[in-house]
């Protein structure tokens, strides 16, 4: 404990692997200051964002980059825009609020609307199956419906050949979503995961793999946003045919392949929440409006009148206590004209 060289010899792990030639060129360089004997050594904050300049493309993770879902979608959205406008003949059916009539819908970014947020992560999984950037993509087993079936009835040989359509795509997340009583924020959380997944693995998502995607997305979104989280076990009664060590499987590799990166920024959850609404109005898939009533005025009034007086003292407390006499003029108050 005396010895000062000894104590800082045997504090390094470096300095334990080759004792003797290291000990020497202590002796020999003990001028040397603090900082140059120890900028080699790397922050464990730099060690853990190594791979900070890829986030950064990656939407999951950055809430700066676009989503993929939004950005696979854009020709399909233009080709639709065009036949509805040749159809139509330019006319739009949306509602639009006048000084009468305010029209609002019951979805926002902290209570979604379950249903159409199901449609919309429905429909942004249906661009990613028809807009894959490659054939069949990369097929890992644990996804592969063909290894791992869902159900008991056979799978056919072009199982991965014919895109689903954008309703059985619903159908099956509608299924696993009532059954399972989830919320309408994890469905959001399932397409972070999902996109997440696409990213880290470097897989595509296809006709052969979207379901045990999907499903394994699902239970780790309940898990990890649900308070009350369903378990494995509970999937398995809702399919039937799948078992527990089956689930267990699909949950540890998704893991494995997420890098245990679960974390879902509040910035990245309100980006994917907007790029589905602008994707739900591109399509036609608009939120429900209906017109502002006297009741839900009263409710939206009562919030504000709140939220001002909560944060009366804090204007209060920021405005001046003090004013210069210098060119003090009195307030004049002018009469409106109201016609």
């Amino acid at each position: 404990m005396g010895s000062t060289t000894s104590c800082c010899v045997s504090a390094s792990p470096k300095l334990r692997r080759n004792a003797h030639s290291r000990l020497e060129s202590y002796h020999q360089e003990s001028d040397l200051s603090r900082e140059e004997t120890g900028c080699n050594l790397q922050h464990i904050s730099d060690r853990e964002n190594v791979d900070e300049l890829n986030m950064e493309y990656n939407p999951s993770d950055h809430p700066r980059a676009s989503t993929i879902f939004l950005s696979k979608s854009q020709n399909d959205v233009r080709d639709k825009r065009k036949s509805l406008f040749i159809n139509n003949h330019g006319t739009s059916r949306r509602k639009y609020s006048s000084c009468s009539t305010i029209f609002l819908d019951d979805n926002t970014v902290s209570q979604p609307n379950l249903k159409y947020t199901i449609k919309c992560v429905a429909l942004a999984i249906y661009y990613h199956i028809k807009n894959r950037d490659t054939d069949g993509g990369m097929l890992l087993d644990i996804f592969d419906e063909k290894l791992h079936p869902l159900s008991k009835s056979e799978v056919p040989l072009d199982y991965n050949q014919h895109d689903p359509e954008q309703k059985q795509i619903y159908r099956f997340v509608r299924t696993l979503f009532s059954a399972a009583q989830l919320t309408a924020e994890c469905a959001i959380v399932t397409l972070v995961y999902l996109e997440r997944l696409l990213t880290y693995a470097e897989i595509d998502i296809c006709p052969g793999n979207w379901k045990r995607i999907v499903l394994g997305a699902i239970l780790l979104a309940s898990k990890v946003w649900d308070d009350q989280a369903v378990w494995n076990v509970d999937y398995c009664q809702i399919l039937k045919d799948i078992t527990v060590e089956d689930m267990n499987e699909l949950e540890r590799q998704f893991l494995e392949l997420l890098q245990f990166n679960i974390n879902v920024p509040s910035s990245v959850y309100a980006k994917y929440y907007f790029d589905l609404r602008s994707l739900s109005e591109s399509n036609n898939l608009s939120f429900p409006l209906e017109p502002l009533s006297r009741d839900k005025a009263q409710k939206l009034e009562a919030i504000s009148r709140l939220c001002d007086d909560k944060y009366k003292d804090v204007r209060r407390a920021a405005r001046k206590r003090s004013a210069s006499m210098d060119n003090l003029c009195g307030i004049r108050w002018v009469p409106a004209i109201l016609s």
